[in-house]
């Protein structure tokens, strides 16, 4: 089916909302004018609560339906890249450095045109919570969203979320149920010795030959520790040591990254990296500093939520536009940490046209921005059925 109606009737003001949020990009934390022009629209729409300042630049509107039922929440993240832009539009970034080059302006002004509707129609029962979270990006606004409380103080039972994806065609919709998208960390391994003329290494404790060595060393993480149907990558992006030719460094360090599916094998994962950094660092007669950050967990669908969500998006797209057995990626996302706290799904939306996100050429595609706001509309009408829809069915 194509867009609810009302929606496409307001498309171009959805249109006009995102191209004034791409044109105006936030980073992190620092949403404050996404978030006043997010809040400031809510109020016109007449929503029946904004609350603000959650996550410190958060927004939560709340919507009551016309009779007491579920409480649901939708998800849209409001933060930009640090990046420049090149996309040559009319709407392009007027903040030197920052960019939307991963949908979040999209995003925001599908759950926008969601509640517009929602609270013009109030054709549910229950409650509609509606998470504008920043820092999706960085730190994680998700996790500072639940751990302020909002699942409790709103009496979330459920939680969904859309994001954008140009690599699917425009409009179809992919999910999955269990993991879809990996658990991040970060490493970083010093390992400290005896610098001095690379004349006389004899005279030295040369932190470079140990540092080689463990980097090859980690790679023996996902092809000799981790089951071969597993799903685990270990990427080293950094190598520093030294500063001249003819000089022993005192230290050499090595980072990077850690993308894995399972609570286990990322366990697993860190144990191992400890211990061959301590053990190359003893053999070598090295000191070592490991630090080792776990970021964003495993985004992992609920079954039951994720089979609910492909229905609406089928109502929405058609069946032969929703995959359902979407492969999982090895990106990382802070819904996770929603996803942690109570039962839902994520899914992506097609937009097929233009470069992949975080590409400074990423432009989200308007035309598909009534189709996530009707998914969430939908998903509401449904869950929320009115007692006498209920009884006609």
């Amino acid at each position: 089916m194509p867009p609810v109606n009302r929606i496409a009737e307001f498309a171009p003001d959805m249109k006009t909302w995102r191209r004034h949020l791409h044109a105006h990009p936030e980073l992190g934390l620092d949403c404050v004018e996404t978030a006043a022009f997010v809040a400031a629209r809510l109020r016109e729409f007449g929503v029946d609560a904004v609350h603000e300042g959650i996550a410190r630049t958060g927004v939560v509107a709340v919507i009551e339906g016309q009779q007491p039922g579920p409480v649901t929440g939708l998800r849209a993240d409001m933060d930009a890249l640090p990046m420049s832009e090149e996309t040559g539009a009319e709407h392009a970034s007027t903040n030197p450095g920052r960019m939307h080059a991963c949908g979040h302006d999209g995003h925001t002004a599908m759950l926008l045109g969601a509640a517009r509707y929602l609270a013009e129609t109030r054709n549910f029962a229950g409650r509609v919570v509606l998470l504008f979270q920043p820092a999706e990006e960085t730190i994680g606004g998700a996790r500072i969203m639940v751990e302020e409380g909002v699942m409790d103080r709103f009496g979330i039972e459920e939680v969904y979320a859309l994001h954008t994806n140009p690599s699917l065609p425009e409009g179809a919709f992919a999910t999955r149920p269990g993991p879809i998208m990996a658990a991040v960390d970060d490493f970083t391994i010093t390992l400290r010795g005896k610098g001095g003329h690379a004349a006389r290494p004899h005279m030295c404790t040369d932190p470079i030959p140990a540092a080689m060595g463990l980097g090859l060393a980690m790679q023996t993480i996902a092809s000799r520790n981790t089951d071969p149907l597993g799903q685990i990558v270990v990427s080293i992006t950094q190598v520093h040591a030294g500063s001249a030719w003819n000089v022993i460094p005192e230290t050499a360090m090595i980072a990077g990254t850690v993308r894995t599916f399972d609570a286990e094998v990322r366990d697993m994962a860190e144990a191992r990296i400890r211990k061959l950094a301590e053990t190359h660092a003893a053999g070598a007669d090295l000191s070592v500093e490991i630090t080792y950050d776990r970021s964003y967990p495993a985004t992992v669908n609920h079954t039951a939520q994720t089979a609910f969500a492909a229905e609406i998006a089928r109502e929405i797209a058609g069946a032969e536009a929703v995959d359902t057995d979407a492969p999982p990626v090895m990106g990382a996302e802070d819904f996770s940490y929603m996803l942690e706290a109570r039962p839902g799904a994520y899914l992506k939306l097609g937009q097929g046209v233009g470069p992949g996100v975080h590409h400074p050429k990423f432009d989200f595609n308007d035309a598909v921005a009534p189709l996530g706001a009707s998914f969430f509309v939908r998903l509401i009408e449904r869950r929320h059925a009115l007692a006498h829809a209920r009884a006609a069915e």
